[in-house]
């Protein structure tokens, strides 16, 4: 079985904007709903949790796909509130199904990247899509460099990003209860913990909407 968790409990402060991202429509339709859609209709995910305040229950419920299992509530960071949505669906999956996670602020996610990454966590124990640097990359500290980075080593990490539910359980039970806040990545805990995961390629039009320009340029690709 393949579980996908969906967060959508973020604020959205960055984009400052009276709602949170999230729920802005674009051309009728939440941003939410863009990426549901394809969870949705894609043969691979089997069910859909959604980690959402209550406050924004009735709007996805409006959506209501078949695979829809249930609300998970946000947490402190977004690691908890993956943890909470772990803890919901704990007792109806089996030790080696895949759990994917994504935020509902990447909308343009395709069927054809969620089938890559389910498939290469089948053959490790997670995989995470990630994008090659094209710049020059510099380490500093006080507005001054201090040595380069060789790009072809670093990648920027986008989602959803797939994970053998036990061993991730596992890795994220570790960090409890207070190294868990210090998250920011949902590889991170199973990268500490020593589980195998696959980079695989990721999409450049799968991005984050998270500042005002972000968001500007998914309403122009809607247009489009």
């Amino acid at each position: 079985m393949n579980i996908a968790i969906i967060l959508a409990g973020g604020v959205g402060t960055r984009l400052e904007s009276s709602m949170p991202k999230q729920y802005i429509e674009v051309k009728g339709k939440p941003i939410i709903c863009y990426c549901l859609d394809v969870f949705e209709q894609c043969d691979k995910i089997d069910s859909i949790q959604i980690v959402a305040d209550q406050k924004w229950h009735d709007l996805i419920l409006h959506w209501r796909g078949s695979k829809f299992r249930g609300f998970s509530k946000p947490g402190r960071n977004r690691q908890l509130s993956i943890y909470h949505a772990l803890r919901d669906i704990r007792h109806d999956v089996k030790a080696q199904d895949i759990v994917i996670i994504h935020d509902a602020a990447r909308p343009l996610v395709t069927e054809k990247l969620l089938t890559t990454c389910i498939t290469a966590c089948a053959q490790h124990e997670g995989a995470v899509p990630a994008l090659s640097m094209k710049d020059t990359i510099y380490f500093g500290e006080s507005n001054k460099i201090e040595s380069l980075l060789s790009r072809e080593k670093i990648y920027a990490g986008q989602a959803p990003e797939a994970f053998i539910f036990d061993k991730y359980m596992e890795a994220n039970e570790r960090l409890l209860p207070d190294q868990i806040e210090s998250i920011s990545g949902s590889a991170e805990p199973a990268v500490l913990a020593g589980m195998d995961v696959a980079l695989v390629t990721g999409d450049e039009r799968n991005f984050k909407i998270t500042t005002r320009e972000d968001l500007e340029r998914f309403c122009m690709m809607m247009e489009e």
